[in-house]
């Protein structure tokens, strides 16, 4: 039986103190948990209404994305095409491409209005002329929009990963307007709606504006009227390249409003929102009372009780660790094999002042023993686990517990709003337990496009 608290867990874990960087880890081989509720390049690229997936690629690697259809039941939205040894050889990928989309489109019963066209490493080794391949496909399609997605492991330590690649592919269709709808603004770069009661969402609301937001959109119309808004707003990191990218195609300027649980941070993005738009400002004392009175009930109704925190519930794990243990929670660890610059100056702050916190990595080989371990030791030592509340999915499954926040990608939440309902959903996590394990092997939670 592996001793959680004895075994030997240098570079998979360490204390916030001796961590030398926002990278504390070295990689190797990597393990992938079964906490599979984060959603890949499949589930987000079918939030765009009456478009069509084609995934060119090689068998082997085929059979992800194909299940992942399957699981979601989009097969009717999602197609591929099987890259062979004979292409390889004869080289003939540009044809493959071109006649195998062709072959496809042909045969479905209504023709997409676009189609998102996913290559991969292999293409790009070998020097595929994918600008010939599109050129062709818009020849023989003129009435589909057609783009460029993709699916290479080699793209994931460069600086846009597959999963920010996707999201900027995503809005490639909004092309620049000469006229502008001034009260219309746009949610860009989220897998999850904004709720309605976020902060700068009823800020913009009473000001009259419409919001709109691709996660909202059922149909490829409505989803082209995001080209005449006037604003873009992204608060996911991940976002980022989308907004750049529709500023310099579509002129259509952004605000980034980034997700965080900093009261004079959420005060300075709302008053940045208000002066780009010439709005009046939310009332944030007034939000700042609510937030804090939710996190101080969370934090009385925990008592004792450790809390543990993973990437996968927020972007902002050390920022969310931050608010807690200055209400008084017991934060013991903080889940992340890599944290963004924005966390620099919480992640020096918690150094200083909490420098016993621990960080643990996700990813690296050692983790596959600590999964699972805590309730089977204490049943083997005839005792009841440790009742720990963990916010995410990987942070309850490495702490093998039913009391957890089960909350991706901040959950659509934002600002001293977004704090409340985290505080509630903590308070939920205290006393109802989940089926950890049922919750957790669902794959990419809360797709439903």
């Amino acid at each position: 039986m592996i001793d959680l608290h004895n075994s030997d867990w240098s570079g998979a874990s360490v204390k916030i103190k001796d961590a030398v960087s926002l990278t504390p880890y070295e990689y190797g081989v990597e393990y992938g948990s079964p906490a599979r509720g984060l959603w890949n390049i499949v589930h987000t690229g079918m939030l765009l209404p009456e478009s069509h997936q084609i995934f060119v690629c090689a068998q082997g690697c085929l059979r992800g994305v194909v299940l992942t259809a399957a699981e979601m039941g989009a097969q009717d939205r999602f197609s591929t095409i099987a890259v062979c040894e004979n292409n390889v050889l004869d080289g003939d990928m540009e044809a493959l491409i071109i006649d195998g989309v062709t072959d496809v489109l042909r045969k479905l019963p209504n023709l997409p209005k676009a189609v998102l066209v996913f290559t991969s490493c292999v293409h790009h080794f070998m020097g595929c002329d994918l600008d010939y391949v599109y050129a062709k496909l818009r020849e023989r399609f003129p009435q589909i929009f057609f783009t460029d997605c993709y699916m290479y492991p080699i793209m994931r330590k460069t600086k846009t990963p597959p999963d920010p690649m996707v999201r900027m592919r995503l809005y490639s269709f909004l092309t620049r307007q000469n006229i502008r709808d001034e009260k219309c603004v746009n949610i860009i770069g989220n897998n999850y709606p904004t709720e309605d009661s976020a902060d700068f969402v009823r800020m913009l609301r009473g000001a009259g504006f419409e919001l709109r937001d691709i996660t909202r959109c059922r149909s490829f119309r409505e989803y082209q009227r995001m080209a005449h808004s006037r604003l873009n707003i992204a608060y996911m990191p991940p976002a980022i390249p989308a907004v750049r990218d529709l500023k310099e195609r579509a002129a259509i300027d952004y605000l980034y409003l980034p997700l965080s649980y900093d009261y004079k941070e959420i005060r300075e993005n709302l008053e940045k929102l208000a002066g780009c738009l010439d709005i009046p400002m939310i009332d944030t004392a007034l939000l700042e009372a609510e937030a804090e009175r939710a996190v101080s009930t969370a934090a009385r109704l925990l008592g004792e009780t450790p809390v543990t925190i993973d990437y996968t519930a927020t972007p902002r794990p050390l920022g969310l660790a931050e608010l807690l243990l200055e209400h008084g929670v017991r934060v013991r660890t903080v889940y992340a094999d890599v944290f963004i610059p924005e966390e620099r100056p919480v992640f020096e702050r918690l150094r200083e002042r909490y420098p016993e916190l621990e960080l643990c990595a996700t990813v690296h080989p050692k983790m596959v023993l600590r999964a699972g371990g805590a309730r089977a030791a204490a049943a083997e030592a005839g005792g009841e686990p440790e009742k720990v509340v963990a916010i995410g999915q990987k942070a309850a499954y490495f702490c093998d517990t039913p009391y957890f926040v089960n909350m991706l990608e901040g959950g659509g939440f934002w600002g001293f709003d977004g704090i409340v309902h985290l505080a509630e959903a903590v308070c939920d996590a205290v006393i109802n337990e989940k089926d950890t394990k049922k919750i957790i092997q669902i794959k990419g939670w809360g797709c439903c496009c």
